[in-house]
């Protein structure tokens, strides 16, 4: 049984990046005035995201998401194709007007993930950040159109290559979730 491509850059495996990757440049898919992106630290987190809202590359489920401080991330070149794709969410995505590539995506509003900033390390310059550590809201994929008897083996390809699948994020991001509620609502201090 074939499996839907995860993403091109799991699909057959993890390559080993570097955990010191001190980031680079991000550049849209245009081949005429592409919007660049530096990140000057290093990412954390990075993932496969199943979610609907995060950019993916043409036919892939997955996306490959990280995050950086967003004091690390600025635009250096071609910022006018920009527009945020969803002005409610929580995630601020800013992506270009003409190809559609997902540049960056500042938490902004009062969450535990504010000041954390959303990239997809594939857009790099340089391809030796930190690969993906486990699949996020596998579910999702789903709602994006994956027929539910795929996930069987979608989740077994995940393993496959490496990456423990959640229908929610890891348990490390969670539990930092639930201790920046609880001590917001004064039961942890």
């Amino acid at each position: 049984m074939s499996v839907r491509l995860l993403h091109p850059l799991i699909q057959n495996g993890l390559y080993k990046g570097d955990s010191n990757h001190a980031g680079g440049i991000l550049a849209c898919k245009c081949t005429d005035r592409p919007v660049k992106v530096k990140v000057s630290a290093g990412i954390a987190h990075n993932h496969a995201c199943g979610c609907t809202k995060c950019w993916k590359p043409d036919g892939a489920a997955f996306s490959v998401v990280a995050v950086a401080s967003s004091e690390s991330v600025s635009v250096v070149g071609n910022g006018d194709k920009l527009a945020v794709v969803d002005p409610s969410s929580l995630i601020q995505r800013h992506a270009c007007k003409e190809c559609g590539t997902h540049m960056y995506g500042p938490v902004e509003r009062d969450h535990a993930f504010k000041g954390l900033c959303f990239i997809h390390p594939e857009l790099f310059d340089n391809g030796n950040w930190p690969e993906p550590g486990f699949a996020a809201f596998v579910s999702s994929v789903i709602e994006g159109g994956v027929d539910p008897l795929e996930m069987d083996g979608i989740r077994l390809k995940l393993k496959e290559v490496g990456l423990d699948s959640y229908d929610c994020l890891s348990p490390a991001l969670m539990d930092y979730l639930a201790t920046w509620t609880a001590k917001k609502n004064g039961v942890l201090h």
